[in-house]
C-alpha cells in the first residue's frame, strides 16, 4: 500500500499511515482528468449571452430605395447585417454548455488527481484539524507550520470554524467529504480544485471517508 506521512497542526511529523493503492496509487489517466476539468468549467457557464438577428431588430421594414436606377447597390432593409443598427450574423443565443461524464469516469479522474498529488509529495495528512473559534490568524499559523501556501483543505464534514477561518486567506479553499449514519455521501471534493491548488491538506478522517466511498 502507498505510505504517507501524518502531521499535527504544529507541522511536526508524528507518524506514517497506509492509504489504499486503488485510490492513491492508480495509473494516472490524463484524458479523463482533462475531461473532468473541462466538464466542471463547462457546467459553470451560464450560457445566457444573446444578440438579435436581422429578423429581431426593430425597424427596417421599408425598402430604403428602389431596386434600380439610383446607382446604389440594391438593398432590401436597413436592418441587414452590413447596416449600422442592423442585426448580427449568426447571433449568439442562450444555450446549455454542460455535458455528462459516466460515474466510473468521474471516479477514475478523481483517483488520478489524488494519486498525482501523492506522487508529487503534495499530499499532507493531518491527524486532526480543529479550531475553537473563527480565527484566520490561527489557520495561517497551521499552514505556515506545514510550509504550504496554495492549499486545498479537505475535511471529513462541514466545519464552520475551519471554513470561515480559511475563507479570507488567498489561494486557500476548503472542501469536505462526509458520510451520515444512513450511508449517504455528501462531498464537494472535485478534480478541478485538487489540480488548481498546489497542495492537498487532508485530515485522517477525510482519508477514511474517501477510502470508504471510492474503494
Amino acid at each position: 500500500m502507498a505510505n504517507v506521512s501524518v502531521f499535527n497542526m504544529e507541522g511536526s511529523e508524528i507518524g506514517k499511515m497506509d492509504v489504499s493503492d486503488t485510490i492513491f496509487a492508480v495509473p494516472i489517466n490524463e484524458h479523463l482528468v482533462h475531461m473532468a476539468v473541462v466538464q466542471q468549467l463547462a457546467n459553470k457557464r451560464q450560457g445566457t449571452q444573446s444578440a438579435k438577428t436581422r429578423s429581431e431588430v426593430r425597424g427596417g421594414g421599408r425598402k430604403p430605395w428602389r431596386q434600380k436606377g439610383t446607382g446604389h447597390a440594391r438593398q432590401g432593409s436597413t436592418r441587414a447585417p452590413q447596416w449600422t443598427g442592423g442585426g448580427v450574423v449568426f447571433a449568439p443565443k442562450p444555450r446549455d454548455y454542460s455535458f455528462k461524464m459516466n460515474k466510473k469516469e468521474k471516479e477514475a479522474a478523481l483517483k488520478s488527481a489524488l494519486t498525482s498529488r501523492v506522487n508529487e509529495n503534495k499530499f499532507y495528512v493531518l491527524d486532526e484539524l480543529k479550531l475553537d473559534e473563527i480565527k484566520t490568524k490561527k489557520m495561517v499559523a497551521v499552514l505556515s507550520a506545514l510550509k504550504v501556501k496554495k492549499a486545498l483543505l479537505v475535511l471529513a464534514g462541514k466545519d464552520l470554524n475551519i471554513e470561515a477561518s480559511a475563507k479570507n486567506i488567498p489561494d486557500v479553499r476548503t472542501s469536505f467529504i462526509s458520510i451520515d449514519e444512513a450511508g449517504n455521501v455528501s462531498s464537494t471534493l472535485n478534480v478541478y480544485d485538487i489540480l488548481k491548488y498546489d497542495t492537498v491538506v487532508i485530515t485522517k478522517a477525510a482519508v477514511a471517508n474517501i477510502e470508504e466511498v471510492y474503494a
